[in-house]
């Protein structure tokens, strides 16, 4: 494939800044087609990103000429049959995450892109970069020994739109997102310890609904078993006080630690018996970009995505073991 030639399906907010520029600006890819059911708003969103053509409905981008990567931007309850149908179409597919609403949807997923023939990517973009990228280094060379454990803390309070019955954010629907903020926002993380600590081979957890916003759980805790013997432990409150509010990841190791965040992106502390060292990283503008120039290379045989639909569904997995879904 010489141009990556995209239809975006879904193009929302997410694609505004964090993915959409990104499939226009980087070398040889280009945005030629958006769809999304509100026509005023596909129309608006095509005219300011100068994308020539948009639809409302998605089996028509799917099977336009000239779309041949088909990126799915939707919540996560069409994940897979947007996905299936783009890849039965004979086009490779980049999905948002999570990867789709439970562990047995992905592995659908999965056997119908490798059915096709085609590329499944997920965007779990965190594997991409620098800042997850230079803990990764910091382990690969050794800086804190043998990984012993893991330890995740996530505590945020209630957004205003959690409280508000009426209009509510479609991340708190079961039918639409899965099991609310937990399934939006953990699988960064789990997928990130997957990427730099290897594959977790079990978990388990206990699910509550303690503030009584929305029927999905906003509290949570799970024990997780990694293939390599680590061991860790994980938490996530989205109902906390501000006081309490946390974003943390800590690594252990025999000779140190590293503390890090999923979404704060505050500098990496490496801390060992010579001291403590601090790294700071530099973001990029559009930050599913890299992500996105690993899928572009790979497309054009000239690299390797690190997200893939194998390793998006193992992400998926463990949420479902958390959750006890399976």
């Amino acid at each position: 494939m010489d141009k990556i030639k995209w239809g975006i399906i879904g193009a929302g907010d997410v694609c505004e800044k964090k993915s959409g520029p990104a499939l226009y600006k980087i070398e040889h890819s280009e945005l030629v087609a958006v769809m999304r059911r509100d026509e005023a708003k596909i129309k608006d969103f095509a005219a300011r990103h100068g994308v020539g053509k948009y639809y409302t409905d998605a089996e028509q981008l799917i099977n336009d000429p000239d779309v041949n990567m088909i990126y799915v931007a939707t919540p996560p309850a069409s994940h897979k049959e947007y996905a299936i149908k783009a890849l039965k179409a004979g086009k490779p597919v980049y999905v948002e995450k999570p990867m789709a609403m439970s562990y047995t949807e992905c592995m659908e997923m999965v056997g119908a892109a490798k059915n096709a023939k085609q590329n499944l990517f997920v965007a779990y973009y965190r594997r991409a970069l620098p800042y997850f990228l230079k803990v990764k280094e910091l382990i690969d060379n050794n800086k804190i020994g043998k990984i012993l454990t893991a330890e995740i803390k996530y505590f945020r309070p209630a957004s205003g739109s959690d409280m508000d019955t009426g209009n509510q954010t479609w991340r708190v629907n079961r039918e639409i997102a899965g099991d609310g903020y937990f399934f939006d926002l953990a699988p960064h993380t789990l997928d990130i310890l997957d990427f730099l600590l290897g594959e977790i081979e079990e978990a388990k957890g206990y699910t509550q609904n303690l503030g009584g916003h929305y029927s999905v759980s906003d509290t949570i805790s799970a024990i997780i078993q990694f293939k390599s013997g680590v061991t860790g432990t994980g938490q996530w409150c989205f109902v906390s006080s501000e006081q309490a509010r946390q974003d943390t990841i800590i690594i252990n190791g025999t000779e140190g630690y590293i503390r890090f965040n999923t979404f704060d992106f505050r500098p990496i502390c490496l801390t060992t018996a010579k001291g403590t060292e601090l790294f700071e990283t530099k973001h990029p503008e559009h930050i599913q970009q890299p992500l996105i120039q690993t899928i572009v290379n790979e497309l054009r045989g000239t690299g390797t995505c690190p997200s893939t639909g194998v390793s998006g569904a193992r992400t998926s997995r463990v949420m479902d073991m958390i959750t006890k879904k399976i």
